[in-house]
């Protein structure tokens, strides 16, 4: 079975930057270890916005500038990235909470199922799980709820609640007894 794992936004500014949590840390060693067991491709997708970033609807709406294309603080952690060495692996810049290239590369790719892991659940994990289920509404598509973390704990709940209602599995962990 031909695989994919979408790692959202696991940069330096939501993990321990700008937008950084507790939670977002709490969850790097998890999703490290999901990396490296994965049997199959891995994505990681990457907040990508310019100096101009006030000044867009999303600037205006969470005016904390962050994810500066090449900036310290948009990079992927160093040590996310070199979980998936060996893999077959792309990074997608997108520059607002799902990627329509995302959903492109997984349409094209002949992927049977699709899971994603990363930050934050309720605003750019949702979102492409969601934009994925649109594109690909036949391809099991899950998420690891131990390897996401969301702005607040009750926003990550309600974000995996609302996956469920949209026929995303959610997976809690390597013991879940789902599949990988």
């Amino acid at each position: 079975m031909k695989r994919l794992l979408v790692v959202v936004d696991l940069q330096k500014d939501f993990v321990d930057g700008a937008l950084g949590t507790p939670e977002a840390q709490a969850i790097v060693p998890a999703v490290i270890r999901r990396i490296r067991e994965f049997p199959g491709d891995v994505v990681y997708t990457r907040d990508t916005h310019g100096e101009d970033y006030l000044n867009t609807q999303e600037g205006r709406h969470l005016p904390v500038v962050h994810c500066l294309r090449n900036t310290p603080g948009w990079e992927i952690l160093p040590e996310v990235l070199q979980a998936g060495a060996g893999k077959t692996a792309a990074v997608l810049d997108k520059p607002t909470f799902g990627s329509l290239a995302l959903c492109d590369l997984a349409a094209s790719g002949g992927y049977e199922a699709i899971e994603l892991v990363g930050l934050c659940t309720d605003i750019c994990v949702i979102s492409n799980a969601l934009c994925l289920k649109a594109r690909l509404w036949e391809v099991p598509l899950s998420v690891r709820a131990d390897c996401c973390a969301g702005v607040t704990p009750e926003s990550h709940a309600n974000a995996l609640a609302a996956m469920a209602m949209c026929q995303i599995e959610i997976q809690n962990g390597p013991d879940a007894g789902a599949e990988g």
